[in-house]
């Protein structure tokens, strides 16, 4: 059979194991839509996309279908077909999400960030130090941003060893994708939820990245987690930059929330340039960095992570809930800084990822009402964020992000008139028309099935029927 070969290209389909076959094919047809580099809204119609365990093989019109399946002696149990209502686009991706801030979800958003963060936020994230109440928590969490079609997650746990090995083993045992990270946290928090010592806290992260690397999961992954630069000393984010380095390992922070925030740092660090300036003289800053943020960035900071290929996370949700500000992604973007979307629960009060996209278009739109020259985000381009730019932010867009050939089958089954669904669509809906309409009105009752690295994960039938 005559399928396209892969060639890396945006929009090329088809490609042969090494072999030369096409081992354990499984095929979905329907519609497809993903984002690429150069198009934030591809729309692949009628089409028939092959995965080989956890690796899409190719994409073919449906014409070929017959073809496909009489090659690969393919029967209909092996075949998803979508019907009118339904599409499928890739998983999305959090890129800076608070597991143990779950509880606080909806709840308590009255304070500015420093003081929301000693009144409500570190008592809650200090009851993990109790390891049944993670085993009680963390399932709920990672179920819940499963069935909200979230992918891949960036965690910030709590600066617990046990509690945050628990949740690795869960984000393992469900099937997701994510970065976890033990944070570090050694000055300006209470005495009651703070690492004792430098030599603590450099042993007891290097010991999570050599037990996160034991679980041999190629899904679940350690990143270096220093809480944010005033709780760090300049020693100890020296030590994790140095720990980040010997192990390969992914680094996640907060950067330029807040203006006291920013007079803060300032006054710890008398010997910076800026915040930016901090993390990249402790070299922080790199291609496998995420930076949640990133408001009140100045020309000089925004060259730095351009420079250093850092990501930032924009999680406007939260920006808004706790009053930080409105971040300017499109300067970021057209200054070549990665950008991707996080939920930041619990500043942000929702864990789901269309949450985000509505929040981030908000903002968006908000920053032209104030600046009539200011060049707003369509819809298009922040799904393209929620996807593909999530994806360039945590450096795995080599593997996920879109549905590229040879890219892991990350995706999630949409279907814009499911039971229950919120979503008021019409007959003569084109396919554009029910993308809008998902990404703007949609939730948890439309996304059907979620697959990670080729796995179902999630199943809203199924669970209806439980």
């Amino acid at each position: 059979m005559d399928l396209h070969k892969a060639n890396g290209a945006e929009n090329g389909v088809g490609r042969e194991s090494q072999n030369g076959q096409v081992s354990d094919l499984r095929l979905f047809v329907g519609n497809f839509v993903h984002s690429t580099k150069s198009d934030p809204l591809v729309m692949l119609t009628d089409t028939v996309l092959g995965i080989s365990s956890v690796n899409i093989e190719f994409l073919e019109p449906i014409e070929k279908l017959d073809q496909i399946k009489a090659t690969y002696g393919i029967s209909d149990e092996d075949v998803t077909y979508m019907n009118d209502s339904q599409f499928m686009i890739p998983g999305l991706i959090d890129t800076h999400i608070h597991a143990p801030q779950f509880p606080n979800n909806g709840l308590k958003l009255n304070l500015p960030l420093l003081e929301w963060l000693q009144g409500y936020t570190f008592p809650t994230e200090a009851k993990l130090s109790d390891e049944s109440y993670a085993r009680q928590l963390y399932p709920r969490v990672v179920d819940r941003l499963l069935s909200n079609g979230t992918t891949t997650a960036c965690y910030f746990a709590s600066l617990h060893l046990p509690a945050t090995k628990i949740l690795a083993d869960i984000v393992k045992e469900k099937g997701q994708r994510g970065l976890v990270g033990k944070v570090s946290m050694i000055r300006n928090s209470p005495d009651y939820y703070r690492e004792r010592s430098l030599e603590e806290s450099v042993k007891e992260n290097e010991e999570f990245i050599l037990y996160v690397r034991s679980l041999n999961s190629p899904l679940v992954l350690p990143i270096v987690t220093p809480r944010f630069a005033p709780t760090c000393s300049q020693e100890q984010l020296e030590a994790l930059a140095q720990l980040a380095k010997n192990h390969q390992c992914h680094i996640q922070s907060h950067l330029s929330e807040t203006r006291p925030e920013l007079a803060w740092v300032k006054e710890l660090f008398p010997w910076s340039e800026s915040y930016t300036d901090v993390y990249h003289k402790c070299e922080l800053l790199g291609p496998k960095t995420v930076m949640a943020h990133g408001i009140w960035l100045d020309e000089a900071e925004i060259k730095t992570l351009k420079e250093t290929g850092a990501g930032i996370s924009h999680c406007p949700n939260s920006n808004m809930s706790i009053r930080s500000g409105l971040c300017n992604v499109r300067r970021l973007i057209d200054s070549g800084v990665k950008v991707g979307l996080g939920t930041d629960c619990s500043g942000g009060y929702s864990s789901s990822i269309l949450d985000s996209i509505r929040h981030a278009v908000q903002t968006s739109n908000t920053l032209t009402i104030l600046d009539g020259d200011h060049k707003h985000l369509p819809l298009s381009e922040v799904f393209r964020l929620a996807t593909l730019g999530g994806a360039e932010v945590i450096a795995m867009d080599d593997k996920i992000g879109n549905f590229e050939v040879g890219k892991e089958f990350d995706a999630l089954l949409i279907d814009v008139r499911a039971v229950d669904s919120p979503i008021d669509s019409e007959e003569n809906d084109t396919l554009e028309d029910r993308i809008q309409r998902f990404l703007l009105n949609g939730d948890d009752r439309n996304i059907m099935e979620v697959y990670v690295s080729g796995r179902k994960v999630h199943n809203r039938n199924a669970k209806r029927k439980t």
